[in-house]
């Protein structure tokens, strides 16, 4: 029986040449190795109750990890003070909002506390996995149930408040709703904190920063499971 011998020769030519021992003059070429890229990395989807905070601990992970990619979403509400149109979120009119509704190049979509329309533009997000980058959803209940159900291989993480009066406190702190506004964030809330079993992971948020680290831990795992 004859064996064969890998030669280590000068050119680089992506193919591997054998040659048999007992037949010298014999060469036989091996397919080359394909080169299939990066391998597709794994979403994150992080979603909570209104001001528990979603949004401070995703700017906190966008300014102290940029190899981590943040889908920004589009919305019809209009900008709070500091908010950056293409930053924070892609502020657009309700034409706009249905068109890409229509057009499906939305991943999600929902209506959040029975006013303004959020949805997440699917391309960019196929686009970031396929390079192998990090990615993170910072979207709603509503938002994650339908990312679930499309893409049940992600992470879901459920960011929490440390008590219902600190998130109250939170709401009322900043000063960015009405009275009637804030009502039916905080009717809302109760319902959104009671879905947090259908997260594979919990992450209180005592402090942003340590949220945001243990939140960045988790992407960069390769298995989430359990109660942070």
């Amino acid at each position: 029986m004859s064996r064969t011998e890998t030669l280590a020769g000068s050119l680089d030519t992506g193919v591997t040449m054998t040659m048999d021992s007992e037949n010298p003059s014999r060469e036989t070429p091996q397919p080359p190795t394909t080169d299939t890229g990066p391998d597709p990395a794994r979403l994150t989807v992080l979603a909570g109750p209104t001001a528990v905070g979603k949004g401070t601990v995703a700017a906190a992970i966008r300014e102290r990890f940029p190899d981590i990619w943040i889908s920004v979403s589009a919305t019809t509400r209009k900008p709070r003070p500091a908010e950056v149109h293409g930053v924070h979120y892609l502020f657009v009119s309700d034409e706009e909002f249905d068109r890409m509704v229509a057009a499906g190049e939305l991943l999600e979509w929902a209506v959040v506390h029975k006013a303004a329309r959020y949805g997440t533009p699917k391309q960019p997000v196929l686009d970031k996995l396929a390079e192998g980058r990090p990615a993170l959803l910072e979207i709603d209940l509503q938002g994650a149930r339908q990312v679930r159900e499309t893409m049940p291989e992600a992470h879901f993480v459920f960011l929490a408040p440390p008590s219902w009066d600190e998130l109250v406190r939170r709401l009322v702190g900043r000063g960015t709703e009405t009275a009637e506004e804030r009502e039916r964030r905080l009717e809302t809330a109760t319902l959104e904190l009671a879905a947090e079993k259908e997260f594979d992971v919990t992450i209180v948020n005592a402090s942003v920063r340590e949220a945001a680290d243990q939140l960045v831990k988790l992407i960069r795992s390769p298995q989430i499971s359990g109660k942070s």
